[in-house]
């Protein structure tokens, strides 16, 4: 365990690393005695792991297999801790209109009529997702669909792991989940928790200090914009008025409270371009948003104020 002491006051940051989830995990906290620091960042580890195995598909008798194995039989009772993971992830899909969508097919289907087409659409709809809150059942419509909760495990074990060190006496710290960061409290300095936020292309060159403490950021990159593999496909649409190419995402970075929220929609916004994007983070209450087009041009919903 790596410990960093401040120069200012009696504490350090303890911090520890692990493979877990699949990606590579930092837990820092703030704190003055190593040993109780150490136990704590255990009890985190535990936590994280416990989700895993809760939302892992790769177990026959996962709740989420199960439900998955009774697509267009029967209902499925589950705990009310997946019920209310997958009643939030089906309200994130109504938010940003299907883009983000927990569903997927059993196997894959090559678009090739329309009836390929009709039979894809009815095994990736998150509205064929039927919740029963009186007997707590989750139910897939339709044979050949699955759900898998892969796009919010990662944000959702973080905030669980906050939540434990938060309820074991950790007033501030740090989780870095793959990259995405929820923070809570002040360094030891007192100052809040900040983060360089930078063009992906050019990552060790920060734009921008923007304040992190108290909150999460996740970030999204699109998976086209970073691939070295050329394409047939045009690198954007064009503009039918002035006939120049339209940008694209690079990517988005979204700053909300909790990080299986702020997981959940960095993705969906690149999907709905910036436009779009910037429109719907705009109306919602503590999210705010960071874009970098595929000119390296920068732009901010109305909430955030980047320290330049």
């Amino acid at each position: 365990m790596l410990a960093v002491k401040s120069l200012t006051s009696n504490n350090s940051v303890f911090a520890r690393e692990a493979r877990l989830m699949g990606n590579r995990f930092g837990i820092s906290l703030v704190a003055n005695d190593a040993a109780w620091a150490d136990e704590r960042i255990s009890e985190a580890v535990n936590e994280i792991n416990r989700v895993e195995k809760l939302l892992s598909t790769f177990t026959d008798d996962s709740k989420l297999n199960e439900i998955n194995r009774n697509a267009g039989i029967r209902p499925v009772r589950v705990d009310a801790e997946i019920f209310k993971l997958v009643d939030r992830a089906l309200q994130i899909s109504d938010l940003t209109h299907g883009t983000f969508d927990i569903t997927y097919p059993a196997t894959q289907i090559v678009v090739a009529d329309t009836k390929a087409a009709k039979r894809k659409l009815s095994l990736t709809n998150y509205k064929n997702v039927v919740l029963d809150a009186a007997k707590q059942t989750v139910f897939l419509k339709n044979k050949g669909m699955r759900i898998g909760l892969g796009a919010i495990s990662r944000g959702y074990a973080a905030d669980r792991a906050k939540y434990i060190l938060q309820m074991q006496g950790v007033s501030s710290g740090v989780i870095n989940a793959g990259g995405d960061l929820l923070s809570w409290g002040l360094q030891p300095d007192n100052t809040p928790w900040t983060i360089g936020a930078a063009d992906p292309s050019q990552a060790t060159q920060p734009f921008a200090d923007v304040n992190i403490s108290n909150m999460a950021i996740a970030t999204s990159f699109n998976s086209e914009e970073m691939s070295v593999v050329s394409s047939a496909k045009p690198a954007g649409s064009i503009n039918p008025e002035s006939g120049f190419p339209v940008s694209k995402i690079k990517s988005v970075s979204i700053i909300t409270p909790g990080a299986e929220l702020a997981d959940a929609m960095a993705t969906p916004i690149i999907a709905m371009g910036i436009n779009a994007g910037l429109y719907l983070i705009n109306k919602l209450n503590q999210m705010a948003c960071i874009i970098v087009d595929d000119h390296a041009r920068v732009y901010t919903s109305k909430d955030i104020k980047l320290t330049v």
